[in-house]
């Protein structure tokens, strides 16, 4: 069955990315221009992460370069990818798994700026593989046979907890991957639907916040400060609006800087597109946000990709990265 969800998460992902996207009045490419300001629809998942967008729009990041920023919200980067390929997204934000799958699949997408990366401290970081706190689970080799919840298949997450579970001395080919957006896994887990869930916050605080515990700083696992997430856009795009782009690229820019030395203000920004709760997010772990990509830990993620058995083809990250 797990076998053949992934099947169809690929060839939706294909098949939309093919499609043609609908235009709106704003132009062909689903932007719009108005007196000098040009609307761009960019695809996000309503996580810590994306906070530096929301701080670089509300610190006027964006409208000083003449953008205006249209936020919409997705569950993961495996559904953002097709609404960027195909029109509906000008921008997006998107794990690095989905977006080499995308790559080594032809699919046309190009990474623009850097997204997040992982703080690199095992316990510390903004990710992890969670169980109840009455869990018999104790580490990441007895997730064999049981069932894990990540928010897409055949994403980052998949693949760190698979890095995780090999790491612990298990076989990672014997956990049962169940689809859950970030937001359900809290109680899925209380509730005990699930066995355990690949969290990122601010999911990962409100599991704490109910007695759930750390079995794995999957991030970690993989790579040292892992860039786990880019800002992409589509090829084309990119080539027919590289002023739009290069705008875009400034402003997050300015926005990854700001929002790593503020994080009282990251903390209170996120208040405005999660439900959670002030007092959970006082302990929320922010992940970094760094500049520039970490070349070499994309590397190993892309090893363990093909490892996997992701792609069909090595993606070509010369051709993916900015």
């Amino acid at each position: 069955m797990r076998r053949l969800f992934v099947g169809l998460t690929a060839v939706s992902v294909l098949a939309a990315a093919t499609a043609c996207g609908s235009s709106d009045s704003g132009g062909s490419d689903g932007s719009g221009s108005s007196g000098g300001t040009t609307t761009v629809k960019v695809g996000l998942i309503p996580i810590v992460d994306v906070a530096p967008l929301y701080l670089g729009q509300e610190k006027g990041f964006f409208s000083e370069r003449g953008l205006k920023l249209s936020l919409s919200s997705a569950q993961g980067g495996a559904a953002i990818v097709p609404g960027v390929t195909s029109g509906q997204f000008q921008f997006g934000f998107s794990n690095m798994t989905s977006l080499m799958i995308a790559q080594s699949n032809d699919v046309p997408v190009k990474a623009v700026a850097n997204g997040i990366a992982s703080t690199g401290e095992q316990g510390k970081d903004f990710g992890a593989i969670t169980v109840k706190g009455d869990s018999p689970i104790k580490s990441a080799k007895e997730l064999e046979g049981k069932k894990v919840a990540i928010n897409t298949l055949k994403n980052i997450n998949e693949t760190a907890v698979r890095a995780s579970v090999r790491k612990a001395g298990g076989d990672p080919d014997e956990v049962d991957f169940v689809e859950l957006a970030f937001d359900q896994m809290p109680a899925a887990l209380d509730g005990g639907r699930i066995d355990a869930a690949m969290v990122v916050e601010p999911a990962l605080a409100t599991i704490k916040s109910q007695g759930g515990r750390e079995i794995a700083s999957s991030m970690v696992d993989i790579a040292p400060k892992l860039t786990v997430a880019m800002y992409f856009t589509s090829t084309r795009y990119a080539q027919e609006n590289p002023e739009v782009v290069k705008k875009f690229q400034e402003a997050t820019a300015e926005s990854l800087a700001y929002a790593d030395a503020h994080p009282d203000e990251v903390r209170e920004i996120v208040t405005t597109y999660t439900k959670i709760p002030p007092a959970v997010l006082e302990k929320v772990t922010l992940p970094k946000w760094p500049a520039e990509p970490n070349r070499p830990a994309i590397e190993a993620l892309a090893e363990l990709g093909r490892a996997d058995g992701l792609f069909k083809q090595a993606p070509d990250l010369d051709e993916l990265l900015p």
